[in-house]
């Protein structure tokens, strides 16, 4: 099978992959709200290239506050205006994840900046949106947990811990675990390019302490200090910034 995460807009190369002919699983942010390396997406779209760049460095010193302050000076007045512009532009996007994924085995899941329903909702016949389900792919049984830590913003993709913990122990022991975010471990949440650790999931970590699944594959952290760590038996691999990397991680078939 093979895994992307954070395609934030990457859908021709995504197109490349689903041609594969390959189980694909896509765990989470697909869409390009923002890249922190130079302000594009759909905030510098929306309200321009400086305010996003702002944002962007608020965002680096995990100063939500300072990009609260940001998003109301651009957004100003016309609430009703800048949803529309952005559904907009966010619905497009979408319907290039469509078009992307059109004949693919796949099996999608959201992350942070995703919007869950709306994902699910533009996802082609015969892909699958996955959300705290288990699937027999390849001779392994594989979880899907999708969405991000809950933060003061209240993003749609985003799931408390007592969410997560009540997807993963519905789930039940599987071989190989697949989430949006990292578990708990320091050195696979620490972005090396910001120096500051990032969101990480602590009942992931105990589900995957208490399990002992062969391998966890997950994404999120974009300039991870490890990209690959062992729990116990779990070897846990991020898969990379699929933006930036256009490349896709292999688990070979059983």
């Amino acid at each position: 099978m093979l895994l992307v995460s954070d395609v934030h807009g990457a859908f021709d190369a995504l197109a490349d992959v689903a041609r594969a002919g390959r189980p694909l699983l896509v765990l989470g942010d697909l869409l390009n709200l923002m890249d922190y390396r130079t302000g594009e997406g759909i905030t510098a779209e929306v309200l321009g290239l400086e305010s996003a760049r702002t944002i962007a460095r608020a965002r680096a010193r995990g100063d939500y506050e300072a990009m609260r302050q940001v998003w109301s000076a651009a957004v100003g007045a016309d609430r009703d205006g800048f949803r529309a512009a952005f559904g907009k532009v966010v619905l497009s996007q979408y319907r290039q994840v469509r078009e992307a994924l059109t004949g693919a085995d796949a099996y999608v899941t959201f992350g942070n900046v995703d919007r869950p329903s709306m994902l699910r909702d533009h996802l082609p016949d015969g892909v699958r949106f996955v959300d705290g389900d288990v699937v027999e792919l390849e001779g392994y049984r594989v979880g899907i947990v999708g969405g991000g830590i809950a933060t003061p913003l209240g993003a749609e993709g985003e799931v408390t811990d007592e969410e997560m913990a009540t997807k993963l122990d519905a789930m039940g022991p599987v071989d190989v675990l697949c989430s949006h975010l990292p578990p708990a471990v320091e050195p696979l949440h620490r972005d090396v390019v910001t120096g500051r650790l990032e969101r990480a999931s602590v009942p992931i970590l105990d589900y995957v302490r208490r399990t002992r699944p062969a391998y966890h594959f997950f994404g999120d952290v974009h300039q991870p200090q490890a990209v690959t760590w062992s729990v116990g038996p779990t070897r846990c691999r991020n898969v990379g910034y699929f933006r930036a990397t256009r490349r896709a991680v292999e688990l070979p078939a059983r």
